[in-house]
């Protein structure tokens, strides 16, 4: 991908008049994306204290290093930097993160155009007047894939922002002035700040510096998460620089400079108090800023670019100079809408309701920010090791939100796009190498062993990988950093992971377990096929058949006490989520969770329950959870108790009711693309139980025509008969002209390419797919 990327721009560059002629001829695909849907951070309207989707309305490209996307606050967990509701905006980052908790990261190299007197601090929501933020005229703000635009009412600057894959543009048209400005916040930081910032004055148009973040300054789990990086930046203005300087705010050395400090009025008083310095060319400090200021016409456009890197200075240069070569600002939105088109493409889809179309490619859109690209335009990218390496036969990627995207998100780019799942197993393999820790982090950001949340997902993305055929790394190191991360997290000869959320952990690392002894089975491993496989039944020894229940343990073997609200007790033993969530999570041994629990009738019982008591707007609730990971392969397991008409009626019902064309069109945290992509597999009719596994279950798809690009020249086409709101149980079943009567496929089966013909109706056929 990433050398499809690169021939794509740079073919648009010199003129890539083909290319775009027959983008133009056909339909537009990115014009279906709507960046808004799940931009909020809102506690209120989610219901919960996770907020809603968390994503950012800005320019970006398909798995790009750049995002320019607007920053509407600096503080709380607000991971994208934007929220919809917010009042005013404080500029225009180069760098953002998608759909995440943990108080967030990124948000570098904030630019923001103003007017009058100079101001050093951002200021706050509550307060706009106080620093250079400015509030914003909502009808005015557009948001599409590629392309973002708002006026700045406190100032009447109308501001547009578009991307290519390193690098973005900025355009501003300014009213008619003598002190209109360009500032930009170095220090700026979603969740904190960057510690230390240089930037120096190279030509007449051209500034270059960096920025350095690291844990002291808060960011990804303010600090807890162990972000450090360092952002390049090369940045070019298309009118000449003049009357420019810095400000540099005098920060002690014992002030705390995490999330909570820099939320603080004091701190920002600190900052508003930062010293101006006209002219200087070069320099360095703990919270500096850049300005230049200019003359302007009424309608006068000045344009800034700038390219980023976390390699080096020279990568940052390298990079813009590759990608963007003038000041066309149409051109390069033109580009990345190319590759947007192309990169949509993967999927097309057919039916009566253009708002489903709107959700499906916005959902699409979604699942193609991460895992992003981490090297440079000439493949260099920063090792986890502090050395710079170069990428040849992969490109280097960053952001893996392990936990999450093992699901549904890394299954679906099994499909469309596999080359991407090479790329991030030799990225991981790379940082356990590098690291010298020798073992798979969970979720990782920018290199950052970070810990957050449980289990050993990168296990399950190798193993699923392996298991269809993925396989262009080095196997027995993969193998081994694979062993390696089990023996560190795992259930160990005690059978069981004794923890205040060891229902959680116990049952994942269980799974994963399962995914290792499988791996190892395929590579001839047999000791190390039954050690594992052993160990993946540890779900039965937290099971209490009195509760009927799992149970976290303690060491010493003893149950931790009952809760009040049994079952359905947040954080009982579980991570965000309750047993009655978690205790479904047996996806490898779903016969023997059954008996388990007592059989299939109980079980059934017990799923029919969960769905009936789920409220219909699906937020965050104690039933089916579907803003959060743990349950989204629970309405696929009536497949696997010979009730496929309910898994047909469930999924259904989940996408036309927890995905909407809006702000508040997504139920929970969007999860770095693991939210849409249940949505993207479940409306096309597929999706997985168990990764590892190359089944994949059917149910019944939302569109009449469905086209998957599965390889070269090759297609898997799903067509959908007698199709509507009201018919939306599968009635029969025909794949490549034969009659079909299972109700899961395989993937080969879907790569193969062919066509899966579906006949759906409005009653129940309970005699399709129970085989």
């Amino acid at each position: 991908m990433y050398k499809l990327l690169g021939i794509l721009v740079s073919t648009a560059l010199v003129g890539c008049n083909s290319v775009a002629n027959q983008a133009e001829i056909s339909l537009h695909l990115s014009d279906y994306v709507n960046p808004f849907v799940g931009a909020s951070t809102n506690v209120d309207a989610a219901g919960a204290y996770h907020g809603l989707g968390k994503t950012f309305p800005g320019a970006t490209t398909p798995y790009g290093m750049v995002q320019v996307s607007p920053n509407t606050i600096t503080g709380g967990d607000n991971g994208s930097g934007y929220s919809y509701e917010h009042k005013s905006i404080e500029g225009f980052a180069f760098t953002q993160m998608s759909g995440v908790g943990w108080f967030g990261d990124l948000g570098n190299f904030l630019v923001m155009p103003t007017t009058g007197p100079l101001k050093t601090n951002s200021g706050k929501p509550d307060n706009p007047d106080a620093g250079y933020r400015s509030r914003y005229d909502k009808k005015s703000e557009q948001a599409k894939a590629g392309y973002y635009s708002v006026l700045l009412s406190d100032y009447n600057i109308r501001t547009e922002a578009t991307a290519a894959p390193h690098s973005g543009m900025l355009r501003f048209t300014f009213p008619a002035g003598k002190q209109s400005r360009i500032q930009i916040d170095l220090a700026h930081r979603v969740g904190g700040t960057s510690t230390w910032q240089e930037v120096e004055v190279l030509d007449k148009h051209t500034i270059a510096g960096k920025m350095i973040c690291t844990p002291d300054g808060g960011g990804w789990g303010n600090g807890e998460g162990k972000a450090n990086y360092t952002v390049y930046f090369y940045a070019q203005f298309s009118k000449p620089l003049k009357n420019y300087g810095v400000w540099s705010a005098d920060i002690p050395d014992d002030q705390p400079r995490k999330r909570e400090n820099i939320e603080s009025d004091a701190y920002q008083q600190l900052i508003a108090d930062a010293k101006i310095i006209p002219g200087v060319k070069e320099f360095k400090g703990k919270h500096l800023g850049f300005y230049s200021e200019f003359e302007t016409q009424k309608d006068e456009q000045i344009l800034l670019k700038a390219g980023i890197s976390f390699t080096s200075p020279e990568g940052a240069e390298k990079n813009l100079k590759a990608e963007i070569q003038d000041w066309d600002f149409s051109q390069v939105y033109d580009n990345s809408r190319i590759l947007w088109d192309k990169a949509l493409d993967k999927i097309s889809v057919e039916g009566k309701n253009e708002e489903q179309k709107t959700i499906f490619y916005t959902s699409l859109y979604h699942t193609m920010i991460d895992p992003r690209i981490f090297s440079d335009v000439n493949g260099e990218y920063p090792g986890a090791d502090g050395k710079v390496y170069i990428s040849d036969s992969f490109t280097k990627r960053t952001i893996f939100s392990g936990w999450d995207v093992f699901r549904s998100q890394m299954p679906l780019q099994t499909i469309i796009n596999p080359q991407l799942i090479d790329d991030l197993l030799n990225s991981l393999i790379v940082l356990a190498e590098q690291s010298g820790k020798e073992y798979y982090e969970r979720w990782e950001l920018l290199n950052a062993y970070s810990g957050c949340m449980l289990g050993n997902p990168a296990i399950s993305v190798l193993a699923d990988a392996y298991a269809k055929g993925i396989r262009k790394y080095d196997i027995e190191k993969a193998y081994q950093y694979a062993v390696n991360s089990s023996e560190k997290f795992g259930n160990g000869e005690l059978g069981y992971t004794p923890d205040p959320i060891g229902i959680s952990k116990t049952l994942e690392y269980g799974y994963t377990e399962w995914c290792l002894s499988e791996l190892a089975r395929q590579l001839r491993k047999k000791e190390d096929q039954e050690k594992y496989r052993k160990r993946s039944q540890a779900y039965r020894n937290i099971y209490d058949p009195e509760k009927k229940s799992f149970r976290p343990r303690q060491e010493d073997g003893s149950f931790v006490a009952w809760p009040k609200e049994g079952c359905l007790q947040e954080w009982y033993g579980c991570m965000e989520c309750n047993e009655l969530q978690q205790g479904w999570f047996v996806p490898h041994d779903i016969e023997g969770l059954v008996t388990l629990k007592g059989g299939r009738g109980v079980v059934i019982t017990d799923l029919d329950n969960m769905f009936e008591k789920t409220p219909p707007d699906f937020l965050w609730n104690s039933y089916y959870n579907h803003a959060n990971e743990p349950v989204h392969h629970v309405p696929l397991l009536y497949n696997r108790l010979g009730e496929p008409w309910k898994t047909q009626k469930w999924s259904r019902f989940i996408c036309e009711k927890a995905y909407k064309n809006a702000v508040e069109g997504l139920v929970g945290n969007e999860d770095v693309g693991q939210m849409s992509a249940w949505y993207v597999l479940t409306a096309c009719g597929i999706h997985p139980v168990c990764p590892g596994e190359t089944r994949f279950e059917i149910t019944t798809p939302l569109f009449d025509h469905i086209v998957i690009q599965v390889g070269k020249g090759k297609t898997f086409t799903i067509q959908v008969r007698n199709n509507s709101p009201e018919n939306v149980y599968i009635q029969s079943a025909r794949l490549n002209g034969k009659t079909y009567t299972k109700c899961h496929i395989d993937y080969q089966e879907i790569i193969a390419g062919g066509a899966l013909e579906i006949e759906v109706g409005a009653a129940p056929n309970q005699e399709w797919g129970i085989n």
